[in-house]
């Protein structure tokens, strides 16, 4: 019984999970068969997830030494790790790229370090990924992060940067130029945007005659949420232009996947452990917090729903509105009101949904240590990372005693 377990605790529904997962290669297979899945890692990190997902097919798309290593230490090759982002290492970024893997390459750095890697090397033929900036708030108005000033990442089509790292890397004797990186955050995360990305692949193609191996969507899609596209409705119209420039038979589609595989099936479970009545306000205090599930501080609502502790048997009036709190010290831990509904105590359970991105990668180890997980399956509960302890968080440290003594 669920009612059982100690809360706070997330729990992934791995039927759910398996689900979208086969929607989205399913979605692949009839659209563009020669598909890589890369999951974002930092979307959330989890070990049992990760190796989900490796079971399943998957390569690790990272963005960092540190993810770089995980995805090692969880079993993938070098050959099976997609390398994004500002912050590789010298050392991992070559050795992705000796061994086979995708590396997107995305700054003049990391331009740097592959000409030392040809003269290192210059017998082999190394194949590199470039990560396209390009101006999508043009393309798709008001559906963009960043809105006209576009992103921080990646070489600027627009100023010339991508021409400028096109010259300099076909300048370099056996190197090819095997994929396009074009991930670009959206808010909308709408089909219209990543028909604009594949748009931008093609425009790409023809004015740089790539001879490419694979063109890289990157992710941001949506997954799980009512009213909102899903898989089937993304890469249909992706295929349909991509089709224009490239063929499946010899470019491979990479996607990023992240919160649009995990978030749907992960709920956050938390209780109500106390209510305070101050200055006309019921406050609600749980033993979960806004930063477990909005750990950026940028939503503004919040899908749930409520278990009513069964052992509470009085009347419970209908109350205007209750202020739902977190567990710390800060005041902005407020996570939603409840307006015009029964009244809640504490042992009632307010369970979220849809919170399985960006939230336990993001969590801090501020006040409360990490909360456990779950995975379900049918009537089954498994824990797949217990709470954190002191000990947890102690260890690799060194006491002042140490020091001295």
């Amino acid at each position: 019984m669920t009612s059982q377990i100690p809360t706070p605790y997330f729990v992934i529904d791995e039927p759910v999970l398996q689900r979208y997962y086969n929607m989205l290669t399913d979605s692949l297979t009839q659209n563009w068969p020669n598909y890589l899945v890369g999951y974002s890692f930092k979307t959330n990190s989890l070990p049992w997830l990760v190796s989900f997902v490796k079971r399943n097919g998957a390569y690790a798309e990272v963005v960092s030494e540190d993810e770089y290593l995980l995805a090692r230490y969880l079993g993938f090759t070098e050959s099976e790790i997609i390398y994004n982002g500002p912050y590789k290492s010298q050392k991992s970024f070559c050795g992705v790229l000796l061994a086979g893997g995708y590396v997107n390459l995305d700054s003049r750095q990391e331009l740097c370090w592959l000409t030392e890697l040809v003269n290192s090397f210059p017998d082999k033929t190394i194949k590199v990924g470039i990560r396209a900036n390009f101006n999508l708030e043009k393309m798709c108005p008001g559906e963009t992060t960043m809105g006209e000033t576009s992103g921080r990442f990646g070489f600027c089509y627009e100023t010339g940067r991508f021409a400028e790292a096109v010259e300099a890397i076909r300048a370099l004797p056996n190197v090819q130029i095997a994929g396009l990186h074009l991930h670009s955050s959206s808010k909308s995360r709408s089909v219209n945007v990543f028909c604009a990305i594949a748009k931008m692949a093609c425009r790409l193609q023809e004015e740089f005659g790539f001879s490419l191996e694979y063109v890289d969507l990157g992710g941001g899609y949506c997954g799980g949420m009512e009213g909102r596209p899903e898989y089937p409705d993304y890469f249909p119209a992706v295929a349909n232009i991509l089709r224009g420039c490239f063929s499946p038979e010899q470019t491979k589609l990479i996607v990023e996947p992240g919160i649009s595989l995990i978030s749907k099936c992960t709920t956050f479970v938390t209780s109500v452990f106390d209510t305070r009545d101050i200055k006309g306000s019921r406050y609600l205090m749980t033993d979960g917090s806004r930063f477990n599930i909005d750990p950026t501080m940028i939503k503004n609502s919040h899908l749930f729903h409520i278990e009513y502790n069964p052992d509470y048997t009085q009347n419970r009036p209908l109350l205007e509105s209750q202020i739902v709190s977190g567990f710390t010290c800060m005041e902005v831990d407020r996570l939603f009101t409840y307006k015009e509904h029964p009244e809640l105590v504490p042992g009632d359970r307010i369970i979220y949904e849809n919170v399985g991105g960006y939230t336990m990668s993001l969590n801090p180890l501020f006040i409360q240590y990490f909360p456990a997980v779950y995975v379900q399956n049918k009537d089954e509960m498994k824990m797949v990372r217990r709470k954190w302890t002191p000990e947890d968080y102690v260890q690799g440290s060194i006491l002042h005693d140490t020091l001295t003594s």
